[in-house]
């Protein structure tokens, strides 16, 4: 088995596969008993990879696996039942292997730095190579498994005018919606992974249309379901969606269950798959964020769908987790949560392992040396800490020394005591911390929140609160935008504002120039690790008018003066493509972590343009290539920094980053005349005399 080089990364579902039975349906980390009757939904979501690859998410290497899963002999009719129980066997068994060759890899290392035998050192290379050979055994299957799931409960495209009509029966009237008039395609050749001639791919519809070819057959396989999930927003409300929703499960759902090949069943079984997807990726920027939307839903569940179907209280279930998820008090685990608690734990240990089997190197060559930055390039350890939950404290003082307690005190001392690595990592987590709280919607539709192309993207003066809609809205009046992106960025600003307050508040030019030297490195050290948001923060807070002004600069050592430029050169390579940090490999098994501001501009220069045709239609195109964009965010998300946490070093940068946050640069370098060009005392003693002689001359 190969792997599907473009679809998974190393953040793939690695729960303990068991065979099922008494039909126990495991969701979001609790098991329910169904009916036989319900349909199989574990984690209905397509991902992020569904919409950024779409149709070649599964190539012709799946197509063909599939074609041959449940068949015994080779003139055996295939069964989709029969795939199911052949590949659910073949993916637990390889997820059992790859789980046992991880535990004895580490095994092996642990006896190897203890003992540093020769025999152990020639095994651990050839353990390596099969663990990446087992690991891209399971990523295979799983997309096996979803490409299986994908192909379920659509309907012809024929079909789609009784979606529109609910679905009322299967022979009614469909004269009076013609497709056409809802949706219109583009023809092109034979495509590479199906071997049909003259596909159609979607090019514009209407609202109603677009919402109704999420029943089509390929819906699934050509990333529409994730695309749409992603850029709704644009053509309907979330109200609005729900309500199609729930109109098409209202009058599917008494008869659904009589056959399961007619097109009410599938309509109704699709409903409920797309709303569990919804549910599963949105519901932090849909529902969360509207009352009244999450209320509808429940109450429709639970008067309607629970009485006739099992299939509500797992909806249910699902809403309360997310609420659970959402508001950080979900805390306690079940007990089919320790299989996935035993799975984290691989998990870090696979990233590390990807990093040293990663052959694509990032790296623009732009500089020869690298300077003081070498000796921080060593590997680290990842111990059981770095994934434990962090301890709360009722404030930043409890449990730290008085160093810590009081940062504004001590200064930027601290920042030159302790290593560009650990300042590196640390900055890295805190940076990561906000980052996994935003989600590719909160990148559309940045300019009715007020960001800009400018350097400082949203002024501090406004408030999420105080942020009005105005004609540059793209989203529909009543559509509800969660406004989490202004916060990112005013984090951003924030870190900027903290590295010039530093710099312009260090009262000799020695300690400026330390100072220099370590932001740079750091900066460096940040997007040689792919954290390129706090490397561009820093770039920023360094670019500050009056920081290229200080006189340090001109003793600054010509190695380190070089990252200046280096930066730069980042920035612009991040800026003259939305997708360059999702080409080769790398982003798969190194942590990323993007610019906000570059990503929100990437976007907004796509939504740049009219969204509908002349006749009205909503421009497929434009919003597919919008969605592809912003799913780079959930790609990012999967592979998480896995470095270990100082939180008394994190408190203490937290402090000093709220300290100077507002700060005016100006007026702080205005105290400090470590901030100005210095003239000796005898040259302008000198000076004066010249002038005072000339003066004198004059007056003879």
């Amino acid at each position: 088995l190969q792997s599907n080089g473009c679809c998974i990364g190393p953040g793939f579902a690695e729960e303990n596969v068991e065979p099922e039975e008494n039909n126990v349906i495991k969701i979001a980390g609790n098991s329910y008993l169904v009916s036989p009757n319900i349909p199989d939904f574990h984690s209905c979501s397509p991902g992020w990879s569904s919409a950024f690859y779409g149709a070649e998410c599964f190539d012709s290497e799946v197509h063909s696996y599939m074609k041959n899963l449940g068949k015994q002999k080779s003139s055996e009719s295939q069964n989709i039942d029969a795939k199911k129980v052949e590949l659910e066997q073949l993916l637990t068994m390889e997820t059992k292997n790859y789980r046992k060759t991880i535990k004895f890899y580490q095994r092996l290392l642990q006896k190897e730095r203890s003992s540093k035998g020769p025999e152990t050192k020639s095994m651990l290379p050839k353990l390596r190579g099969q663990l990446q050979e087992m690991k891209s055994k399971v990523q295979f299957l799983e997309l096996v498994k979803k490409y299986m799931q994908a192909k379920q409960w659509g309907v012809e495209s024929c079909v789609l005018p009784t979606v529109i009509h609910n679905g009322r029966t299967d022979s009614m009237d469909v004269a009076s919606t013609d497709e056409s008039s809802l949706l219109l395609y583009y023809n092109t050749e034979k495509h590479q992974c199906n071997n049909q001639n003259g596909i159609r791919f979607l090019q514009a519809g209407t609202p109603l249309g677009l919402m109704a070819y999420l029943y089509s057959r390929n819906a699934f396989l050509e990333g529409y379901v994730q695309q749409f999930l992603y850029t709704f927003r644009y053509f309907c409300t979330q109200e609005e969606f729900l309500q199609f929703l729930l109109d098409r499960i209202s009058c599917t759902l008494s008869s659904a269950t009589l056959d399961p090949s007619t097109s009410l069943t599938k309509i109704c079984n699709r409903s409920f798959y797309i709303l569990q997807a919804w549910i599963e990726d949105c519901y932090s920027v849909d529902f969360a964020t509207n009352a009244d939307l999450l209320c509808t839903l429940k109450e429709f569940i639970s008067s309607k769908v629970a009485l006739l179907n099992g299939y509500g209280e797992r909806l249910l279930s699902l809403l309360e987790d997310a609420s659970a998820r959402k508001s950080g008090s979900a805390s306690q685990y079940s007990s089919v949560d320790k299989c996935e608690e035993e799975g984290e734990e691989d998990r870090k240990t696979l990233h590390s392992l990807c990093k040293k089997l990663s052959e694509d190197n990032f790296n623009w060559k732009l500089s020869k040396g690298m300077g003081p930055i070498a000796q921080y390039q060593r590997e680290r350890l990842y111990t059981i800490s770095s994934v434990l939950p962090k301890p709360c404290y009722d404030s930043f003082t409890e449990e730290f020394p008085v160093s810590f307690a009081k940062a504004d005190e001590v200064g930027p001392y601290l920042l030159i005591e302790y290593s560009v690595q650990q300042l590196c990592c640390q900055l890295t987590l805190l940076q990561q911390e906000v980052f996994h709280k935003c989600h590719p919607v909160h990148f559309l539709n940045s300019r009715a929140l007020g960001v800009k192309d400018k350097n400082v993207a949203v002024q501090k003066t406004v408030s999420t609160e105080t942020v009005s809609f105005k004609v540059c809205n793209l989203f529909l009046s009543k559509c509800i935008q969660d406004q989490y992106l202004l916060q990112l960025l005013r984090n951003a600003d924030s870190i900027s504002t903290w590295v010039a307050a530093e710099i312009v508040t260090c009262h000799t030019a020695k300690l400026q120039v330390s100072l220099l030297s370590k932001f740079l490195l750091i900066a460096k050290c940040c997007y040689e690790q792919r954290n390129f948001a706090t490397a561009l923060q820093i770039l920023a807070g360094l670019e500050n008018l009056i920081i290229r002004q200080l006189p340090a600069w001109k003793i600054l050592p010509a190695k380190v003066a070089e990252i200046m430029e280096e930066l730069k050169a980042v920035e612009v390579f991040l800026k003259s493509d939305s997708l360059c940090l999702m080409e080769g490999g790398r982003f798969k098994t190194l942590p990323t972590i993007p610019s906000a501001h570059v990503l929100a501009m990437h976007v907004q220069q796509l939504e740049t343009g009219g969204f509908t045709m002349t006749n009205g239609a909503h421009k497929w195109t434009k919003l597919r290539n919008i969605a592809k964009v912003v799913s780079q965010v959930h790609a990012f998300q999967e592979n998480p920094y896995t470095y270990t946490p100082d939180f008394k070093l994190q408190s203490y940068l937290r402090q000093r980053i709220t300290h100077f946050k507002d700060a005016d640069i100006s007026a702080l370098a205005a105290d400090n005349c470590a901030n100005f060009h210095q003239i000796p005392a005898e040259k302008h003693s000198r000076k004066i005399q010249n002038t005072l002689r000339r003066m004198k001359a004059t007056f003879q």
